[in-house]
Formats: C-alpha cells, structure tokens, sequence
C-alpha cells in the first residue's frame, strides 16, 4: 500500500509541474510595455533601431538583439527568448517551420533585399543572345528566386505551381536558349565575367561594389514572395503590443530612413 501511494504522489507531482509548464509555454500574451525583437546584423539591425525610435515614442520600449547566422533569431523565438524577429522573408520561413516542427506567423511586411540580374556584357535583359550562359545560385531557395525573376520578365515559363521552389528543370519555356550554370551564391560576383549574365543576391552585390538600382539590368520587383516579414509565435499573433510593433516598422519615419540610407539597395515593401 506505502508503494501504490509513494506511485500516486509522483503521478500527481509530476502531472501539476506538467500543468504548471504548459501554463506558461502556451497562450501567453507578451508585455505591453517592452519587446525583445531578434536581427541579423546590417540592414535589419539598422532599420528595427529607428522603429525602436517610433515606438519608444509611443511609450513601447524594444530590446534589439543581433544575430549572425539564420537560424537562431527563429529558434530563440520559438523558444521564448525573443518577441518577434524581423530578418527573413515567406519561403525561407515556410521551410524552416517545416524542418523544425514550429508554427511561427508573419505578421507584417518589412522590406526586400531585390535580386538583382547582373552582365559586364550587356545592358538589357532583352540584348541577351540565344544561347546566352545565364549564372544563378545554386541553392534551391535563391535558386528558384532567380528563375522566379526570369519568369516574372518574360524570359522564361516555369511549371505551374512551381514558381517559389523552381529548379532549372521545371523551366518549360526557354525562348532564348538560356544556358543556366549554377555556382555558389557568394561567388558569383566573382565569376560575372565567365557568364553573359547572372542573379546576385543582394548582399554580396554590394559586397563586390555594384548597386542593385544602378547596375543590374533586371531588378526584382516588391511583387516577388521573397519580401521579408516581422514574425511571432502564433499565440501572439493577434496581441495589440505586436500592432504597435508592426505600425512603428510601418511608419513613414521608417520608410524615410531605408530610402535615404539605401538608395534602393533595401526597399520597403509594406505599401505594395
């Protein structure tokens, strides 16, 4: 009898620490008065301090915390160390709640990083000849991206339903013959000159000294599914506080500042 009872008391123990846990894991809303919002270092750590400006003048304070790689800012907002993030756009999202089992919601448009087409050669996307080599990154994110791109101009047809996840074999129409060669991302500013053309991401464009705006002779338009997102759990989704978050990352104090300090190297993309 003393066994079945110590049983039932360690049961019962173990089941209100189980409850106690689930408690305050799940459904809690955030503080009204402070946000701890996750960054990757340069453009989004610039632009969330001037929204930490707006909304400390609405009585919001928001701790920025900066990371250097793209996996933690989601793995510490699934695990309740950061409010919300603000670094990463829909398809890279998508793949990361998929890998890791989270459920983590864009709740607002922040901005593009544009890809940008880039050729020493030519000035037009349409002077490219038939045949021409074309280089793009050869992960499947920025991969298909590029093809996106492509797509979007007129230069190719991808498959239906393929246009955020296209490899270069879901390419059904290729009017110009194009010769896609992929190379790794951060080096094709590197190999421009052995291609007639190529998709740059934007950070290693400006890396190389090129200006998405100025050099490329194809720019990924605001319309493309790789604009960037702040993100929450999805138990926050719906909090006032996130609002006052999204409102003052959307405000004209913001957009005057990515205009002026980027020169159309980062766009914002909330009024598209």
């Amino acid at each position: 009898m003393k066994k079945i009872g110590f049983i039932l008391f360690v049961v019962l123990f173990v089941g209100i620490l189980s409850a106690c846990g689930s408690g305050s894991s799940e459904g809690a809303s955030l503080s009204e008065d402070k946000l701890v919002v996750g960054v990757t270092a340069g453009p989004h750590e610039q632009i969330v301090e001037v929204a930490a400006d707006v909304a400390a003048e609405q009585g919001l304070e928001i701790e920025i915390k900066v990371f250097s790689d793209y996996v933690l800012p989601n793995t510490a907002l699934a695990e309740g160390d950061l409010s919300a993030n603000s670094y990463q756009h829909g398809p890279f999202l998508d793949q990361f709640n998929e890998d890791h089992g989270t459920d983590l919601i864009p709740v607002g448009k922040t901005i593009l990083n544009p890809m940008g087409v880039y050729s020493e050669t030519y000035q037009s996307i349409e002077d490219l000849p038939d045949g021409a080599t074309f280089g793009l990154p050869n992960d499947p994110t920025n991969g298909g991206r590029a093809l996106f791109i492509l797509e979007e101009a007129g230069v190719i047809t991808l498959a239906e339903g393929k246009q955020e996840t296209a490899s270069i074999y879901d390419v059904v129409e290729n009017p110009k013959n194009l010769e896609f060669i992929e190379l790794d991302a951060a080096q094709i500013p590197n190999q421009l000159s052995e291609v007639d053309a190529a998709a740059i991401n934007t950070n290693f464009a400006l890396g190389a000294g090129m200006n998405p705006k100025e050099d490329s002779i194809l720019l990924e338009s605001t319309n493309s599914p790789y604009v960037n997102f702040i993100v929450v759990r999805a138990e926050n989704e719906n909090d006032p506080v996130i609002e006052k978050l999204v409102n003052a990352y959307q405000s004209e104090e913001v957009k005057t500042f990515i205009e002026e300090e980027f020169q159309g190297s980062v766009i914002p993309s909330w009024d598209e």
